[in-house]
Order: C-alpha cells, then structure tokens, then sequence
C-alpha cells in the first residue's frame, strides 16, 4: 500500500499552501493567508509531535490488549489515522507486471505513494522530494527523503514563474539568426521551478607555479625598428582557499547548464526547512560528494592559476611553464538551489532553456536559420572579393 506524504495545508482554513517566490512566505491558495517557513515548520513541528504521541499511546494499548490475550490486534477505535501515520516507509512500485510500459528496473527505481488531499496514487522517482499531485493539483512533500541526508542549506526562489516566462521571451531579442518562425509560433511547452541539489565543496590549494614572462620595447634607429625583449622566470607559490564550489549532484540536469547559471549570492543561503518546497519540485542527491569531487577539484585547481597569473603584472605576457596543484578538501556541504527549468519545441525539436531561480541569468540553446546564415556567408564572399578585385586594381 502507498506511504503517506505531506501537503502543507493553511492553519486557517486547511487549504494548500506553496511557497510564493515574490513575498518569500507560503501563501495559502484559498484564503489568501501568509506564514513564513518557521511559522509553518513550528506548526508542523508541534501537529506531527502530537500525532507521534497519540500513535505511541496507540500502539502501546494494542501491545497491552494482545498481551492480555485479546482475540484480535486491531487498533483501538480513535486512533486509526494516527497508527497508519506510524508507519511512513513508501513502497516500491509492483514490478511483477512491469513489462507494460515500465521495465523491471525502470519500475524499481519508483516509489508509490498516496495524496492526503485526495487519495490518489502518485508514482515519482525514487529521488523525488517535492512535487504537485497531478489530480488535485496540491504541492505535497515527501519529508522522508531527507529523514538521513537532510540539506544544510536551501536558497528560496524569488523569481517567479510569470518573470521566467517573460524573461525567455526577451531572451530571443537581438538573436539576428534566430529563424523568425521560431519567435512568432514559439510557446513554451513546459516550465518547472526545481530545487536541484548540489554539493558546495570547502578547502584549499597549494599551488606552486614557475613562469616565463617577457617585456619587450622598441627603439627606432634610423630607418630600423629595433625591438628589444627580455625573458624573465617567475615562481609564485602559497595557499589559495575556496569556499562552497558548487557541483549539481543529480544525473538528470545537465552540468553545462548548472555551471553557466551561476553565481548564486551565498548571503541568502537558509537552514533547510521544508517549508520552502511546496509548490516546486525538488530532488534528492543521485551522484555521491566523491562522484562529484573531481569536478570541484578542477574548478578549484583552474581558478587558482588564474589567481596566481592575476599577481603578475609588468610584463608583456606571461605563461605557465610548470606547475604543482595539490588540492585539499575539508567539509563539503549539502545545498537546494533553485532552477527554472523552461522546454520549447519547434519543428519537432525540444530546446532546453535553464534559468538561475534566485538572479534570473538564463542560458540555453537555439535554433539557427540557415537561409539568414547562408545569406551572411554570400554578403562575406561578395564584399571580400571586392577588396581583392580593388586591391589588384581591377578597378
């Protein structure tokens, strides 16, 4: 049978309540009525402690009827609800008859579990956190994928979906080879505000790099030029420390698109609370810190050759001759960052647009007209061959 989840529900009038990114409260979706995150995991906090005490006094009085040799072990009238509360372990989605649609192993990696607004069954991925039920529409939670690895930290959307939609929108603006056909009967199939996790990478590096720089000046003697060069070798060595490198932990959002959103303004960062998730989606981790350590690594590594040859100044150029980077790693933290994710089709093709849900910085990929692009290439060809037809004096 399908686990118990979560709908965060208006202590007013016990409506769904979402996270609304413009006011940073949760907003009831009847009433009208706002609550911060704290007000609402205080009150969640104190409506599941007394739920757990009256399961406890359930099952303590079931335990006590069996012992005395009651003919059944039913749970004693009133405390129903609480006793299924009791046990909040979803199940794995029946894959005897999984050959339909779902393999064994697609199946296997499903988690079945039961709205409290409505009932319904909900299948999500075994790494899902947050989602809406697609019945009723209410956001619900699984407070229970985070019950061993809860995030340290959650930065909360603020921008919203409407701002999102918009800024694509302006996003094709200027695109010169963008096909116009694109611009006039694009609509957005699909747009999604998800928390992705990341891992936020802290150490240092000991770096030690030898350089070869030169510096160059010109003399005029007579009708000569005279440029005169010297070589110099540099060593810089010392400690560069960095703090909260982040690498997206899940398989399902493409790396190059989490990189190219960022930065996120670490001074909004949060304790984690749950309260921030109704009404988004929201993911577990599925690649470990160690899977995604060697990503950070190489960032940090990157970044601190670039911080070095910021050091040198006075020379013309300078290059990296050798180098030794040896990378340490201390804590590494657990964060939900907030992604817009927008789908469009055009011409049977899907473009995938990411946005940064806390700056707004938006990338993703588009399509290019090949009749403006050939035309570019024939006005090139035309205007260099007329240099060369004046430069040889055709003309």
């Amino acid at each position: 049978m399908p686990a118990q989840i979560t709908n965060y529900q208006c202590p007013a009038c016990t409506g769904p309540l979402h996270f609304d990114s413009k006011i940073g409260k949760l907003k009831c979706d009847y009433c009208g009525s706002e609550f911060t995150a704290q007000e609402i995991e205080e009150y969640y906090a104190a409506k599941n402690d007394a739920a757990e005490a009256a399961a406890q006094a359930a099952q303590e009085q079931a335990a006590a009827q069996s012992a005395q040799g009651a003919s059944d072990a039913s749970v004693p009238e009133g405390f129903e609800e609480f006793a299924a509360a009791a046990q909040p372990e979803p199940s794995a989605v029946n894959t005897e008859n999984a050959g339909d649609g779902w393999s064994p192993q697609e199946a296997g990696k499903m988690k079945a579990y039961s709205c409290t607004s409505c009932g319904a069954e909900l299948v999500c991925e075994e790494t899902t956190a947050a989602t809406s039920c697609p019945y009723c529409g209410n956001p619900t939670v699984i407070p229970g994928q985070f019950a061993m690895d809860k995030p340290d930290y959650v930065i909360p959307f603020e921008v919203d979906k409407d701002s999102a939609i918009a800024a694509l929108k302006n996003y094709y603006q200027g695109k010169f080879l963008l096909p116009s056909s694109f611009t006039r009967s694009n609509h957005i199939e699909k747009i999604q505000g998800v928390y992705v996790p990341f891992w936020m990478f802290n150490g240092y590096v000991d770096a030690d790099l030898t350089l070869r720089a030169e510096r160059s000046q010109q003399t005029r003697a007579g009708e000569y030029l005279i440029t005169k060069t010297r070589h110099y070798s540099l060593r810089r060595a010392g400690k560069v420390f960095f703090s909260k490198i982040p690498v997206d932990a899940s398989t399902k959002m493409p790396d190059d698109l989490m990189d190219s959103i960022e930065p996120y303004d670490y001074g909004k960062l949060k304790p984690f609370s749950m309260s921030y998730l109704p009404g988004f989606l929201a993911n577990k981790y599925d690649e470990n810190k160690e899977e995604c350590a060697k990503r950070a690594d190489t960032r940090a590594a990157n970044t601190t050759v670039s911080a070095v040859l910021s050091t040198v100044s006075g020379y013309d150029s300078t290059v990296v001759e050798a180098q030794k980077l040896d990378v340490h790693r201390d804590r590494t933290e657990y964060a939900l960052l907030p992604v817009w994710i927008l789908s469009t089709t055009w011409n049977k093709e899907n473009f995938l647009f990411a946005m940064n849900g806390q700056t707004g910085q938006l990338t993703g990929n588009l399509p290019v007209s090949r009749l403006k692009l050939f035309g570019i290439f024939i006005g090139l060809t035309a205007f260099f061959s007329l240099i060369g037809m004046l430069l040889t004096g055709m003309f």
